[in-house]
């Protein structure tokens, strides 16, 4: 015994439902994805030409933490940031790097803890290739300069890169680009 379905305008009636079409489906679908694309489905997202918008900033205290003159080309300086219990890495590179400062755009400074796990990195840094690294847990490597970016390992994100400022020979740390392990905001200290 065979049943007949009937069609109309591209949709099938079954018993008690109507069926939609494959290609009314995916063009139905295509269509409200425009929309929330162009952000005619989720308000707010779309901004009149001009309109000034704000980004949200954190509050991180401005500390001092060397100096350029004091500073050696592949001789890295630990310091703490923005806690004590922080550990981070000032080092001048010796070539250009993403977010570095002074003349060459050399000197970065960047967190001391595996992104993957928490593990240490101190004593990790190898001038010959700029990188910090590897973890002693799952061997997870950053490029200093690229942002700190993982080079090999387990590590999914950039070691945190702590914000430079210079103000004449003195080097300021006054904020960091990326979340600190073990931290659920860099403001407010660590997480229980």
């Amino acid at each position: 015994m065979k049943k007949t379905i009937a069609i109309q305008n591209g949709q099938h009636q079954h018993d008690d439902h109507v069926c939609m079409s494959r290609r009314r489906f995916l063009l139905t679908g295509g269509l409200a994805l425009g929309v929330v694309a162009l952000g005619g489905g989720l308000p707010g997202l779309v901004r009149a030409a001009g309109e000034t918008v704000s980004a949200v900033q954190a509050g991180y205290q401005r500390q001092k933490i060397g100096s350029l003159s004091a500073l050696k080309a592949g001789v890295p300086v630990d310091f703490a940031y923005p806690f004590a219990d922080v550990s981070n890495i000032l080092v001048k590179l010796g070539a250009q790097a993403g977010g570095g400062v002074g003349s060459d755009k050399d000197v970065v400074a960047f967190n001391q803890q595996c992104t993957h796990m928490g593990g240490p990195l101190q004593s990790t840094y190898k001038d010959q290739y700029q990188v910090l690294g590897p973890c002693p847990l799952h061997l997870t490597t950053f490029d200093l300069t690229h942002h700190g970016m993982v080079v090999s390992g387990h590590g999914t994100e950039s070691l945190p890169q702590i914000m430079l400022e210079l103000e004449g020979d003195d080097i300021y740390a006054v904020g960091v680009m990326g979340l600190l392990y073990g931290y659920a905001d860099n403001t407010v200290g660590r997480s229980a």
